[in-house]
């Protein structure tokens, strides 16, 4: 299992599954898909596209961070035997995935992490917050502190979050609530340090309260970006917003300063849902920017 050096920090992914996704057409209804493709024929290669099926690739993948001793694992993924039966929800109903085994190859066990945080609490970056004891779902990483943004919480804890997007509830009742039950959650805000160089950013407009991990050094940057992007295709395409975005205008700002950012400082983009090599480097291109996948990159 690779790992890649920044600074201090050392990273590794860690995957729940890669699989065909969603057809274009639906994660992406305002997308010109033929266009954009003859455009930039590398969104159309199979690492990222089935063109047989018509599907996306899609990746669900944790991202594990190592500094100073200390482990974070970065959004959970699915998890394991949960009752997902709603139609939009059908490729996550029941899953019988090796995650855990997949964890423990990167040499670490649930007890040793330290902290989890998720960029937002949908059903594919929540799942393994918890997993079955009997009847009851008890937290995964029993001596982690969860760190979910205070907005993003209240956002599907008394505020409008159920309303725009209800199929998402019994995913926050069986995947957030019960470590909030165990008092291992911390709610964070904008700018707040988890470890040195390791910080939280408001990154809304996915969902109210989405918020991206970054990390800073002088020896390099990344950014752990969530949903700000599914697909490579919002690199070429910023203005794209998937269906699943609940403010379409400020998912477009937020897109556009986190490529900007990337594309300054030269930081490693690490998304949740890239097909292999699953991160790269954005880099201007004219008026707009390119994508150049990790495996890839000069330098």
């Amino acid at each position: 299992m690779r790992s890649h050096q920044i600074g201090e920090a050392r990273i590794t992914r860690v995957e729940e599954v890669l699989e065909r996704g969603f057809k274009p057409s639906f994660l992406f209804p305002d997308l010109d898909r033929d266009a954009l493709f003859e455009r930039h024929p590398q969104l159309a290669q199979a690492n990222f596209y089935d063109a047989e099926q018509d599907r996306l690739m899609s990746s669900i993948h944790s991202w594990l961070i190592r500094i100073g001793g200390k482990i974070v694992v970065v959004d959970t993924c699915s998890g394991n035997g949960k009752t997902r039966a709603l139609p939009l929800f059908a490729r996550f109903h029941m899953l019988d995935f090796p995650y855990l085994d997949n964890l423990a190859a990167a040499g670490v066990r649930p007890e040793e992490v330290d902290y989890v945080f998720c960029t937002h609490l949908h059903i594919d970056h929540v799942g393994w917050n918890t997993r079955r004891d009997g009847e009851a779902w008890v937290p995964t990483f029993p001596n982690a502190r969860y760190l979910f943004g205070r907005t993003e919480y209240d956002h599907w804890v008394g505020g409008s979050g159920p309303a725009i997007f209800p199929e998402n509830v019994a995913v926050v009742e069986d995947s957030v609530l019960p470590v909030v039950a165990a008092g291992l959650v911390k709610l964070v805000d904008d700018g707040d340090e988890i470890l040195p160089g390791l910080t939280v950013h408001r990154a809304p407009g996915h969902t109210e309260g989405h918020m991206a991990l970054r990390y800073t050094s002088p020896e390099g940057s990344f950014i752990v970006t969530g949903d700000c992007m599914h697909q490579p295709i919002q690199i070429y395409a910023p203005e794209i917003n998937s269906c699943f975005c609940e403010k379409p205008e400020e998912a477009r700002r937020t897109r556009r300063a986190i490529l900007d950012w990337c594309a300054e400082e030269g930081a490693l983009l690490m998304p949740i849902h890239f097909g292999w090599p699953h991160a790269g480097f954005v880099r201007r291109d004219g008026a707009g920017y390119r994508f150049e996948p990790l495996e890839t990159a000069a330098g």
